[in-house]
């Protein structure tokens, strides 16, 4: 482990998804990829793919590559957008909301349930403070904004 925090946290970001990649994969038959892509389009539904692009830090053709398939194997549904005329929107299954709920729900519960280890003192993290934290520190990074 480096003593820098952004080499830190990079790798345990990259711990936690290879961690939630396995348990997906096992449990319910997907990558923790497709995983985000869903709950993206569950919290943003119904979504654009322009929207979702935005959300998901790639480029709309990225998207647009991935909606096929997961029509194709049931998880979403595309539809044009009857105001606009080029536009799809897409929303989740009923299939694949529960997958978002259930697997959601899953991962929270194996990553909070290490905030409370005792070797990260006697109290251990508090999840809701930390999350807040988290959250404050990713507006302060986007009002940074990003070097060019």
């Amino acid at each position: 482990m480096a003593d820098r925090i952004t080499v830190t946290l990079h790798h345990l970001v990259s711990l936690m998804d290879a961690y939630a990649d396995e348990m997906l994969q096992t449990r319910h038959g997907v990558t923790f990829s497709q995983f985000q892509f869903l709950a993206a389009v569950a919290d943003l539904q119904p979504v654009d793919i322009t929207s979702l692009a935005r959300c998901l830090f790639v480029t709309k053709a990225a998207v647009s590559k991935r909606v096929p398939s997961l029509v194709a194997d049931g998880w979403i549904v595309a539809e044009g957008d009857p105001n606009h005329g080029r536009r799809v929107l897409l929303t989740l299954t009923p299939r694949a909301l529960q997958l978002v709920v259930q697997a959601g729900g899953g991962l929270d519960d194996q990553f909070t349930s290490l905030f409370a280890d005792p070797r990260l003192g006697a109290d251990g993290i508090d999840v809701d403070v930390l999350n807040r934290q988290l959250e404050t520190l990713m507006v302060l990074v986007t009002e940074k904004g990003i070097p060019q």
